[in-house]
C-alpha cells in the first residue's frame, strides 16, 4: 500500500503544479511550501500554473480555459503528473485524469505519498497505510455510489458489482486489522508512559512546523542519530531518549512529526499515536525556523494544531532555531518574572544549546522538588511514602542516626505528602 507515486524516476518525476486563489476569504497557500512538498516527494516541478476563481467548478475544480492551459503545459514538458494544492473530490480527480491524460493527485495524496516514503518504524508504516486506506476507501465508495442506486441493470449485473463489494470488504477488513495492531502499539506505549510517570521523569516534547529543525536539535542535544534532512516531514516516528540534566536529574525528550497548514484530518487521526507524546508532555519545546519568511504565520499554524489535539494548555518554551542564518549571537529571553520563555540558537552549529539546557533546568525545576531531606527515626511514615512514590534517588544515614534522602518528585506531590506525613528537616 505504501508504494510511492514518485519511485519510478531517480531524477524526479516531471510534474505540473496547480494552485488557484479561491475568493472564499481563506488565506492563500504558500506556493514555496507547495513546491517544497513536491520536491520532498521526489518530484520535479516543471511548471507552476496559478489563477483566481470565485469558486471551484464541480467538474474540474478549474475552468475550461485554465484546463487548456494545464494541458498545454503538460504536453510542452512531457509531464506525467499534475499536482493540485487543493482537496479534490473523487469525481474531479477522475474528470481531470481523463481530460489531461495523466495522473492527477491532490494535496492530501501528495502528503500521503511523502509519509509513505518517510515512515521508518513498524508503527509509522502502519499509520501511513491506515491513512492511505481510509483515503482510498472514500474514493472507492463515493466514486461508485451510482452503481448502488441502479442495483444491477444492463451491463452492471454480476462480477462488476461483486468486485466492488469484494474491494470494500477487503478494505474494511484491512483497516480493522491495522487499527487493532495500532491499538496494541498504543497500549504498549501507554504502559511505558505509566512507568515513566511513576518514576516522575519529566517528558519534554519537541514540536514545530515541518522542517523547523526539530530532529537536528534533538540529535545535537541527545547525541542521537535520528534521520534529519532539509526536507518536509523528515521525521514521522516519535523518538524518545532519556538523558540527564545537571542539578535536575533524568528527563525524557521526544521528537515528533512536524505540523503543516491544512494537514488533512485523515492524517491527524492516523497519526494520533505519534502526537500522544505531545499530549503527555511536561513541557513543549516549540521549535521555530527563525529565518522563515512567514515565521509568525507558521507559529500560529502550530498553535492551532496544538489546540486542535488538546495540547494548547501545556507549558511551552519557544526555541528559535537556525539563528546562524541571521548571523546573530545566541540568547536567552525571560519574561517579567524572570522565567525563561525563549532561546535563540543554532542546532546545526551547536551555538546556544547550553542556553537551552539552562532554560530547561530552570523551567523544569519550578515544577520539580529536587532536594536532600533529613528524616528522624520517628518520620518513618514520610520515608515509606517517599519510597512508595518512587521519589528517592539515594539514601544514607548521618552521624545522628537520621536518614538523609535525595528526593526528586513533582513539587505539588511533595507539598501534598508533607500535609499527610509531616515536614522533614532540609
Amino acid at each position: 500500500m505504501a508504494g510511492s507515486f514518485f519511485e519510478r524516476h531517480a531524477g524526479g518525476e516531471c510534474a505540473i503544479l496547480v494552485q488557484m486563489t479561491v475568493d472564499n476569504g481563506e488565506p492563500p497557500q504558500d506556493p514555496l511550501e507547495f513546491e517544497e512538498l513536491v520536491r520532498s516527494a521526489g518530484g520535479y516541478p516543471a511548471d507552476f500554473i496559478t489563477g483566481r476563481r470565485k469558486a471551484p467548478t464541480a467538474k474540474y475544480f478549474v475552468g475550461e480555459g485554465k484546463l487548456d492551459e494545464i494541458r498545454a503545459a503538460r504536453e510542452a514538458h512531457g509531464a506525467e503528473l499534475v499536482v493540485f494544492n487543493h482537496p479534490l473530490t473523487p469525481s474531479q480527480e477522475r474528470n481531470l485524469e481523463r481530460a489531461l491524460e495523466c495522473r492527477v493527485i491532490a494535496r492530501t495524496g501528495l502528503i500521503l505519498d511523502i509519509f509513505a516514503q518517510r515512515a521508518r518504524t513498524h508503527e509509522g508504516k502502519l499509520q501511513v497505510e491506515l491513512a492511505q486506506l481510509r483515503h482510498m476507501s472514500t474514493r472507492l465508495i463515493r466514486g461508485w455510489t451510482h452503481l448502488e442506486r441502479q442495483k444491477g441493470g444492463i451491463g452492471l449485473r454480476g462480477p462488476g458489482e461483486t468486485q466492488l463489494e469484494t474491494d470494500r470488504r477487503l478494505l474494511r477488513a484491512r483497516i480493522s486489522s491495522i487499527e487493532a495492531r495500532l491499538d496494541k502499539v498504543r497500549s504498549q506505549r501507554a504502559q511505558s508512559r505509566r512507568s515513566r510517570q511513576r518514576a516522575e521523569i519529566p517528558l519534554v516534547s519537541l514540536v514545530g512546523y515541518t522542517n523547523a529543525g526539530k530532529s537536528t536539535l534533538f540529535n545535537r542535544y541527545t547525541q542521537s542519530d535520528v534521520y534529519a534532512a532539509d526536507q518536509l516531514f523528515a521525521t514521522l516516528d516519535p523518538t524518545l531518549r532519556r538523558l540527564d540534566i545537571e542539578h535536575l536529574g533524568p528527563i525524557v525528550m521526544a521528537d515528533t512529526v512536524g505540523f503543516i497548514a491544512d494537514l488533512p484530518h485523515t492524517l491527524v487521526d492516523a497519526f494520533k499515536a505519534t502526537l500522544e507524546e505531545t499530549l503527555n508532555a511536561t513541557l513543549l519545546l516549540h521549535v521555530v525556523d527563525v529565518a522563515a519568511e512567514q515565521r509568525d504565520h507558521l507559529i500560529n499554524e502550530v498553535e492551532l494544531v496544538l489546540a486542535d489535539i488538546g495540547a494548547g494548555d501545556i507549558p511551552q518554551l519557544r526555541v528559535y532555531n537556525k539563528n546562524d542564518l541571521l548571523e546573530q549571537p545566541p540568547k536567552l529571553v525571560r519574561d517579567e518574572t524572570g522565567q525563561p520563555v525563549a532561546v535563540y540558537l543554532s542546532a546545526r552549529t551547536g551555538e546556544g544549546v547550553d542556553l537551552l539546557e539552562q532554560a530547561l533546568r530552570e523551567r523544569l525545576q519550578m515544577d520539580m522538588f529536587c532536594e536532600q531531606v533529613t528524616l528522624t527515626p520517628a518520620q518513618g511514615k514520610l520515608r515509606a511514602a517517599l519510597f512508595a512514590a518512587g521519589a528517592v534517588a539515594a539514601e544514607h544515614y548521618d552521624d545522628t542516626g537520621c536518614t538523609v534522602l535525595d528526593v526528586r518528585m513533582p513539587r505539588k506531590d511533595w507539598e501534598r505528602l508533607q500535609q499527610h506525613a509531616g515536614s522533614p528537616r532540609h
